[in-house]
Parts: structure tokens; C-alpha cells; sequence
């Protein structure tokens, strides 16, 4: 059982180079009784590529969600601003 909800989205952007990225990630239950770490990227607007990580326990799902999160910060990915209104 998931003890609270782990879910990112985040975006890369820089018009100079082109480039628009998103990574999302969330942890989610299987049906068979593991944990699972689905990930998402690719170019935004797109469908991109996803993978998904099976773990016996919420901890290590946990743990590499983390250390996803903090490469993504380091190479500039950020949270999506807000819309303007």
C-alpha cells in the first residue's frame, strides 16, 4: 500500500536551442501487490517514451524517484509555470 501520493511533472525549455522537454513521474500500485515507478519524457506536445520499475517496497520506489527528481533539477528541468490568466 501506498503511504502518500508521489507525482512530478516538470519542463525544459530554451527557444535559443529548440528544445522543449517534459519528465513526469509517478509511484503507483500494481495489481499483483508491488509498487511501481512509471516514467515519462519526451518532447512536449508528443507522446515521448515511458519505463516502468517494479519494487517489493515502497522505500526503494521511493529512493529512486529521489534521485531522478535531482538530476532532472540539475540539468534544468523545472516545474511548468502557471498559466496566465
Amino acid at each position: 500500500m501506498i503511504t502518500q501520493p508521489y507525482s512530478l511533472y516538470v519542463e525544459r525549455t530554451d527557444a535559443a536551442k529548440n528544445m522543449a522537454r517534459y519528465y513526469a513521474m509517478s509511484i503507483e500500485p500494481s495489481l499483483f501487490g508491488d509498487v511501481c515507478l512509471f516514467r515519462k519524457w519526451g518532447r512536449i506536445g508528443f507522446n515521448g517514451q515511458m519505463m516502468v520499475h517494479h519494487f517489493a517496497r515502497e522505500e526503494e520506489a521511493v529512493e529512486l524517484f529521489l534521485d531522478l527528481l535531482r538530476k532532472k533539477r540539475r540539468r534544468g528541468y523545472r516545474p511548468r509555470p502557471p498559466a496566465a490568466s
